[in-house]
């Protein structure tokens, strides 16, 4: 899935690095920080939530499900307290006693992962009820700021981007409503977006790739995050996703008529190939830096094996595996919560222990970030009762499409 958090600063510098147009709209305001200096007892993480309260908080619920356990009432209870009455959630907001006005920047990403995150959580909830009202206000208000091209910006009325786009498709399925079944009033879909994003396979530089936007000239340039993201969603499929079968090396095959399983699975071969290289994903410089050494981008390598494991590519993904688990805990440490859950999924994807990840207990080093969840439920080491949503059925129908041009190549859901 994408980086440890989508906020309001990391999609600006984003948008420079790809030369696009800007990713948050001109009217959006840090959320305040708390005034006593001092964070809300149910949130995970002990940094400042301003950009990622609500999505920190809800990717470790995620994770904790997907590891049999279940999140504290007062987490649960936490993130509830973040909705605003129409539905949707903002990034943080340090007093959720005030009521969501004008000024609250709605925050497409963190709707759409709390609304995850809250129907993954149900079944053993305190108030199952309250968050079944809260999942359908999250889905309905995304509904309503759904772009005329079927996709989502990070902010309401903002461009739609393939990150957006596929966190809200990675909901939605994960709910149990078809993504083909979003459409805008010009009946567009949100794989109509996904589409408008995928770089042909005869691109030199990005064959397959999605790429963020389109940069001022109308360009896709290639983007491993947004390949990530989009691979995933174009399956029908969430962060939440499970290794799939069979396992076959991923090809990039141009068709005529352009489907979004065809991107997906060309998505999942310009993964494989950048991994190839060393193992892992590199962060680009930033404008105007001095040092132009590439770094690895260890949040985007585990959403990167977490989208091959799931369009059937587990072979692929295995030496990334290998590199997550010796090079990625201090990384995880630094970045909390997020990165921790991002790691765990990684390993879910490829059923890998998270206990035993290199030297580490990713699963006890997560729940120690915030309130002590419950016992594991031994019955359902998952995201339990959802999961078996979380893959769009109408993309078996439409893969029919993929598999008639002879790749012999058929991604299935694990349903529990």
């Amino acid at each position: 899935m994408n980086t440890v958090r989508r906020g309001a600063a990391a999609l600006a510098a984003a948008a420079v690095v790809l030369g696009t147009a800007a990713a948050v709209p001109a009217a959006a305001a840090p959320s305040p920080t708390p005034s006593t200096g001092t964070l809300p007892s149910g949130l995970y993480g002990t940094k400042d939530p301003q950009y990622d309260g609500v999505w920190r908080q809800s990717l470790a619920f995620l994770a904790q499900r997907s590891a049999g356990y279940q999140p504290a009432d007062q987490a649960v209870d936490w993130l509830l307290g973040q909705q605003c009455g129409d539905g949707s959630f903002a990034s943080y907001r340090a007093d959720p006693s005030k009521p969501c006005d004008a000024k609250t920047m709605r925050d497409t990403n963190a709707t759409a992962v709390a609304v995850q995150a809250l129907r993954a959580v149900r079944r053993q909830a305190a108030s199952p009820e309250a968050i079944d009202k809260a999942v359908d206000a999250g889905s309905g208000w995304l509904r309503t700021v759904q772009n005329k091209d079927g996709g989502w910006g990070y902010g309401a009325g903002g461009a739609s981007d393939a990150n957006s786009t596929s966190v809200v498709v990675g909901a939605l399925a994960a709910i149990g409503v078809r993504p083909g079944s979003f459409t805008s009033p010009e009946g567009r879909t949100p794989y109509d977006a996904l589409l408008s994003f995928a770089l042909p396979c005869s691109d030199k530089d990005g064959a397959g790739a999605f790429a963020y936007q389109p940069d001022k000239t109308g360009k896709l340039l290639a983007n491993a995050d947004a390949t990530a993201a989009a691979t995933l969603a174009a399956l029908g499929k969430s962060v939440v996703a499970t290794k799939a079968s069979p396992d076959q090396p991923p090809a990039c095959t141009d068709l005529t008529k352009p489907t979004v399983e065809r991107a997906a699975l060309n998505g999942a071969s310009y993964l494989a190939k950048a991994l190839a290289k060393t193992g892992h994903l590199t962060l680009p410089p930033m404008p105007g830096a001095t040092d132009t050494t590439e770094q690895p981008d260890i949040g985007n390598t585990a959403d990167a094996v977490v989208a091959l494991a799931a369009s059937g590519a587990a072979k692929q993904a295995e030496p990334a595996l290998t590199w997550l688990e010796k090079n990625s805990a201090a990384w995880a440490k630094e970045g909390g919560p997020a990165a921790y859950a991002q790691l765990i999924l990684a390993a879910r994807a490829t059923e890998t222990d998270p206990r035993e990840f290199g030297a580490v207990d990713l699963v006890e080093q997560l729940n120690a970030t915030g309130p002590a969840p419950k016992t594991p439920d031994t019955s359902a080491s998952s995201t339990s009762d959802d999961e078996d949503s979380g893959f769009d059925i109408w993309w078996i129908i439409g893969i029919g499409t993929v598999v008639g041009v002879g790749i012999g190549f058929l991604v299935s859901g694990r349903r529990k």
